[in-house]
């Protein structure tokens, strides 16, 4: 499987079924999330994935969607080819998480 396959055409791409479905559920969500409903979690429910994997899922598409909005209205520069090399190293060792507690209070 190739990054480029998946970004041209997900629906074609040689991914898992599992990976389709839940691509469909994040696209629908990112462009129509006005029509998401909890009947949109059956179908990846049936393709085996977890409610925990869902919202994680969730979680993810949201915050990057919330950085385009961001980065769209400020404005932003793109990082360099290096600067996000870097970056997807940090992510694929680390994941999304954070490496510190960030919760006020604690």
């Amino acid at each position: 499987m190739t990054i480029k396959e998946v970004l041209d055409d997900w629906r074609s791409a040689p991914i898992s079924d599992k990976l389709k479905a839940m691509l469909g559920y994040l696209e629908k969500l990112t462009t129509n999330p006005d029509e998401i409903g909890p009947e949109d979690v059956l179908p990846l429910r049936s393709a085996g994935i977890e409610d925990e994997a869902i919202l994680e899922a969730i979680h993810v598409c949201v915050v990057f969607s919330l950085i385009a909005r961001l980065a769209d209205a400020l404005d932003f520069k793109m990082p360099s080819a290096f600067a996000n090399g870097r970056s997807a190293k940090m992510y694929l060792r680390l994941g999304y998480k954070l490496p510190i507690d960030t919760r006020i209070g604690t």
